[in-house]
């Protein structure tokens, strides 16, 4: 059998990075473009590269077709196509036999990502990997997934050598205390999202993400403040906290506090006007968090709550806890340290067995929760999921238009909300100059406002001479609201 030769020396090695899903597989994507630089490949983004790098998403139905879609877009152009993240972990050897057009590779395929893409340029076609379960890659109690150390919030955390904020260099990668971790900014702007773990030790029925993102990890403190300066000297000034429940950081660090610890040093970072943390667990969200969030210089108090419905049977079916009143109450108690705060959540309805009843305590809890920001997704079933042998599943019309009643019932809500907030003084990071706006106007977001998913307020300067630039913060005085966006004059000194 003849063997394939690699690639001649002066066969391009450039790169196209395409990215979706969330910000998590934003951090995967630029952890990926440094690895990818350190092995002497070239990232280009116009669109002509000799290999397409894909890095997927598997959550939902509609994220996995949008994944298959452009990985077939990326094998029309010609180039050689190669699929990571989470569709192609969630599936391995049987994506790869249904797609033959790309090459599918695994999260264990990361560190080696420079030579796993010479296979790929040279056409030597690697046996992809059989998809398992990967929460059983690690211990199953918490406190035996990390070595012992001391896991305290380090101030002083030492930086890569060599690194400083007036030397660092945007475009190039970052690694780690230790070199652990690359890094390499590919969006550029003042908003970076910054992972503190990975995967989930929760077991909701519908959701299948800890089956192939495995068990909850977290970072050290003292990598994700170093980290947190490497991306305020890039010119970060907003950092997002993601992780896939941060609720749990720290657990099995052996201090369940220890957010609550880390985020005043995180907020000091030098050159970092705000963090934002998202994804935190209701059941989770202990008082102490709660009174950190809301009260701490520089951290947004803002509430990225994973409610998914207000029905006790329902959320029981969901392997989840809580109902409308034990919901309504936590906001009571979020609102009592911190009127202004801004909360959001997403809610599915048409789950297996929901009934009128459900619906109308999903509606009622909207109708008195005063979220800023509401998702509502449709139920589907989703592969090895508890939920997806449930008695009691509705067709996909039905499921169509309960989530366009809510829809429009979220819209209304959420309008009313921004409505509510007239008069409010808030801290507005600018983003850009507003493009359709008059003349000195600027586009940004306020404390409530997460980037992507919420709305954004238009900043008016009433002083004609005033200069604002990316990166901000400007106290300015709601003065309208265009459904969930708001307009803010800017306040006079």
């Amino acid at each position: 059998m003849k063997s394939e030769s690699a690639p001649s020396p002066s066969a391009p090695r450039t790169v196209s990075l395409v990215t979706l899903g969330c910000a998590r597989n934003e951090v995967d994507s630029e952890e990926l473009a440094a690895r990818l630089t350190a092995a002497g490949w070239e990232l280009t983004s116009d669109g002509v590269a000799s290999v397409v790098l894909v890095n997927t998403c598997g959550f939902i139905q509609a994220a996995k077709q949008e994944s298959i879609a452009e990985l077939l877009s990326a094998a029309e152009s010609g180039a050689k196509v190669a699929a990571v993240g989470c569709l192609a972990e969630r599936y391995g050897a049987e994506l790869a036999g249904e797609l033959p057009e790309a090459q599918v590779l695994s999260f264990d395929d990361y560190g080696q990502i420079g030579a796993r893409l010479d296979d790929v340029l040279a056409g030597r076609r690697r046996p992809a990997h059989t998809a398992r379960d990967r929460r059983t890659l690690l211990p199953i109690t918490p406190a035996d997934r990390q070595p012992p150390a001391a896991a305290r919030p380090a101030s002083a955390a030492t930086s890569p050598e060599g690194w400083s904020s007036s030397t660092v260099d945007p475009a190039a990668p970052w690694t780690g205390p230790g070199g652990g971790v690359f890094r390499r900014r590919l969006s550029g702007g003042v908003v970076a999202p910054l992972k503190i773990a990975s995967g989930c030790d929760r077991r909701c029925s519908f959701c299948a993400i800890p089956s192939f993102r495995g068990a909850f990890v977290s970072r050290r403190p003292p990598e994700i403040l170093a980290e947190a300066r490497w991306l305020a000297a890039s010119g970060a000034r907003e950092l997002v906290l993601v992780s896939e429940n941060s609720t749990s950081y720290g657990k099995d660090l052996g201090n369940l506090r220890l957010l609550e610890e880390v985020l005043p040093d995180l907020a000091a970072t030098e050159g970092i006007e705000r963090v934002r943390i998202s994804y935190l667990q209701p059941a989770e969200l202990r008082p102490g968090l709660i009174e950190v969030i809301a009260s701490t210089p520089g951290v947004a108090p803002y509430f990225d709550l994973s409610f998914q419905h207000a029905s006790g049977r329902v959320l029981r079916a969901m392997r989840r806890f809580g109902d409308r009143e034990r919901f309504l109450a936590l906001l009571g108690q979020i609102r009592e340290q911190s009127p202004q705060a801004g909360v959001r959540s997403n809610f599915i309805v048409g789950f297996p067995g929901e009934t009128a009843e459900d619906l109308r305590e999903l509606e009622l809890f909207l109708s008195h929760a005063g979220l800023d920001a509401i998702g509502i997704f449709g139920y589907s079933d989703e592969d090895g999921t508890e939920a997806a042998s449930l008695p009691g599943q509705l067709d996909e019309a039905e499921i169509s238009r309960r989530v366009e009643e809510f829809a429009g019932l979220a819209d209304e809500l959420m309008a009313q909300r921004a409505e509510s907030r007239l008069g409010e003084t808030l801290d507005v990071l600018i983003e850009e100059e507003a493009d359709d706006g008059p003349s000195g106007s600027f586009l940004g977001r306020a404390a409530h406002q997460a980037p992507e998913v919420d709305g954004v307020t238009t900043v008016r300067s009433l002083t004609p001479t005033l200069q604002l630039a990316a990166g901000d913060v400007v106290r300015a005085v709601v003065t309208g609201s265009e459904g969930v966006d708001l307009i803010a004059d800017v306040k006079p000194r």
